[in-house]
């Protein structure tokens, strides 16, 4: 780990709590570069927390800065610590930076009514209903007006050519931009199109032109798509084997391919907690390294002179490492898999170089590389779930490993070793699942209250049965004979399916919970971070801000007033506390404001009546709703707009006002929504506090808007600032 300086110091400083924090800091010495991706986190977070772009240089410059302080400090510990920390954190600024420019590309800036569109496929998705979702690289246009995106993601109904990835396509489609969050905090897909490349997205009017196939494709028409076709054509062959559930949920374990499976079983998966389990992670990279590692170096003891003269050890470390790459390129090399890919792949190195590995460094080496080439995805709840399970996995066996080694030698037999292998599935579930439903409650809003229960019975079904098939199923695909293979994995995968969907409808199986602001999920997760690296007792303090940080749902007060874009769909509190939806705007839109903001009241938006508890009453010019004192104005006439302003304090408008609503306190009408996104409004108590998503997302690259940096040109505007509790970020 490096020598460091002495220190020396006083009688006084002896007998202070500095003093004392620093022995303890001393003393676990060989941890601390366990902190580097808490500092490399913390560099990538504040460049996606700054309201606009922050000039190139500024990174580097602290980077270089705070490496000259290092070396001018290098004999004093104390300020050589604190310049290695501002080092790292200047770093993983400056890798998001850099991330950020070298992923932009060319975006549409407004729907584009029909034009027609060539290029080629790069990725293909089954759909449920039967159609796909296209990804079409480099696509040519018949439009001069329109920008050239370098990908576009098109939805394409069923009945057309069967596409694969290589193949060169014509279609009739409508584009539009990647699409806005549905309220300020909410899921940005908008910035998850910039680091992929999507420039737009859109629906295939009719059926795609095949232009050209089988020449296309191959490894001749790039990696990626060549990775792809592959994962296209082993689903396929899957999907020809096991219809249905059974070959969808099949093909999410061995390609990555979740799209073929249905709406409620997805929803079961999610409700009982085993939708960890549909995404190539840990335990499937794991399992799949494993079996090669141990099935090769056993086959090769089989035969005497191979294993009296050759390392068949490191031989099966070596061919265990290029199937784990493999599978992870065909999963579509997401975070959880890149992230148990390294580790694994430490642990087999460390196998052909005679070391023994450290788990808890081997999730730090996997959190920088994947920090460092991929920054964007820390904000992601796949990179935070993946990593809190595994960091809290490693940090409590550090200190059972020794305890249970213990205990089973003092308890032989096969009884206690069945007892401690149960008791290892129970803790090993409770570890993680206690670890990710934080980062499950953030980005979700939901908790499964039985995962516990579901993922006793799934994880070692999937692991000891499904698992082995799959190999098998890859060993056999060459062959054409992997229906041998298919069919009892099958069994398995509808085992897994039956306890998704048991457990999923036992009661309060999955609860919406408020809000988990983003200053208290920070506050948590440096808490959780302290509790997981250190190994003395004084680990314990992180227990204080993780408790700090859970407890922030509870200042975290939902808008009162919520309306979309287009100022088509409304939503409004009732005096119960509920959530009141006007019916309109898609599915995602509803799913999010309820889970955002709900849960969503039972009754149905009246339309020439009133709500039940009377503080809501629609016309045909529109609604005015009562809160706390204040009137609220919902304008849909565009004729006498005066009127339904009359006595307002807060008028919502889906037509141009144009300046009729004059001294109104507050006016937000159908330009003020295009120019800004959708507002959530704050009406109770004192001052009222809108919050827009343009406002929320900042003049960043992937933010678009009509005039980003225009207010709105209503009479009077109360404020529009941010505070850290409505600073999330799905």
């Amino acid at each position: 780990m490096g020598n460091f300086p002495a220190i020396s110091v006083s009688e006084d400083e002896r007998s202070g709590l500095l003093y004392a924090f620093g022995i303890r800091l001393l003393a676990e010495r060989e941890r601390w570069p366990l902190w580097l991706p808490v500092f490399l986190g913390t560099g990538v977070g504040l460049y996606f927390a700054l309201p606009s772009e922050p000039p190139s240089w500024l990174g580097p410059v602290a980077m270089v800065l705070a490496g000259l302080a290092g070396l001018a400090s290098r004999r004093a510990l104390g300020p050589l610590a604190l310049a290695l920390a501002v080092f790292a954190v200047a770093t993983g600024f400056t890798a998001a930076r850099l991330r950020t420019a070298w992923m932009a590309a060319p975006v549409v800036e407004r729907p584009t009514g029909a034009l027609t569109l060539e290029g080629t496929v790069v990725e293909v998705e089954m759909l449920p209903t039967g159609g796909m979702r296209v990804t079409v690289g480099k696509p040519a246009l018949d439009r001069e007006d329109v920008a050239v995106p370098d990908k576009v993601r098109v939805t394409v109904k069923p009945g057309g050519p069967d596409l694969s990835p290589g193949d060169r396509v014509r279609m009739r489609a409508m584009l539009m931009p990647p699409p806005q969050p549905a309220m300020p905090g909410a899921f940005d897909f908008a910035r998850f199109s910039w680091f992929r490349r999507f420039g737009a997205v859109g629906s295939a009017l009719g059926r795609p032109e095949l232009l050209s196939s089988p020449e296309a494709r191959g490894w001749g028409a790039g990696f990626t798509v060549a990775v792809n076709d592959l994962r296209h054509r082993i689903t396929a062959r899957i999907l020809a084997v096991l219809p249905g559930d059974a070959g969808a949920v099949t093909a999410a374990l061995t390609t990555g391919d979740q799209m073929p499976i249905s709406a409620p079983l997805m929803q079961a998966y999610r409700d009982s907690g085993l939708a960890h389990i549909l995404s190539i992670s840990g335990l499937h990279i794991t399992m799949a390294a494993g079996l090669v590692f141990v099935g090769l170096r056993t086959l090769m003891a089989l035969v005497p002179p191979l294993a009296l003269r050759y390392p068949i050890k490191k031989w099966a470390a070596a061919l265990a490492i290029a199937f784990a790459w493999f599978y992870t390129l065909l999963a579509g090399s997401p975070v959880p898999a890149l992230r148990s890919f390294f580790m694994t792949g430490l642990i087999l190195v460390a196998v052909l170089l005679d070391r023994v590995a450290l788990s808890m460094r081997l999730i730090v080496w996997a959190g920088v590389a994947i920090l460092l080439w991929s920054p964007e995805e820390m904000i992601g709840p796949s990179f935070q779930m993946s990593f809190a399970a595994v960091a809290a996995l490693i940090a409590a066996y550090e200190e059972l490993t020794p305890r249970q080694g213990a205990w089973k030698a003092a308890h032989p037999g096969w009884l206690p070793t069945a007892g401690l292998y149960l008791f290892g599935v129970v803790m090993s579930t409770l570890i993680a699942g206690t670890a990710t439903a934080v980062y499950g409650i953030y980005h979700f809003n939901r908790f499964a209250v039985w995962s516990v229960v579901a993922n006793m019975i799934a994880v070692p079904l999937t692991g000891f049965w499904v698992m082995p098939w799959a190999l098998l199923m890859f060993l056999l695909l060459p062959l054409g004979l992997e229906a041998i293979a298919l069919v009892p994995m099958g069994w398995g995968v509808e085992g897994v399916n039956l306890v998704a969907a048991w457990v999923a409808s036992w009661p309060s199986s999955a609860i919406t919970l408020p809000i988990l602001p983003l200053w208290g999920m920070v506050v948590f997760t440096l808490g959780f971070a302290w509790l997981c690296i250190w190994r003395r007792r004084w680990r314990l303090w992180g227990l204080a801000p993780m408790a700090l940080g859970l407890a922030s749902m509870v200042w975290a007060a939902p808008p009162d007033l919520l309306v979309d874009g287009r100022g088509d769909a409304l939503a409004v509190r009732t005096r119960e506390g509920r959530l009141l939806l006007n019916g309109k705007g898609g599915r995602i839109l509803k799913d999010t404001w309820s889970r955002r903001a709900g849960p969503e009241a039972p009754e149905r938006w009246p339309r020439r009546s009133s709500s039940r508890d009377g503080a809501l009453r629609c016309d045909d010019l529109g609604c005015v709703w009562r809160i706390d004192g204040r009137v609220v104005a919902l304008v849909r006439d565009e004729d006498h707009p005066e009127a339904a302003c009359a006595g307002a304090d807060v008028v919502i408008s889906s037509v141009p006002l144009r300046g009729a609503c004059r001294g109104v306190t507050v006016v937000i009408d159908r330009f003020d929504l295009w120019r800004r996104g959708p507002h959530a409004l704050w009406l109770r108590g004192g001052a009222i506090r809108i919050e827009t998503v343009a406002d929320w997302q900042g003049d960043r690259p992937w933010a678009w808007h009509p005039h980003p940096r225009k207010k709105s040109t209503a009479p009077v505007r109360a404020p529009e600032t941010r505070t850290a509790d409505d600073d999330e970020d799905d």
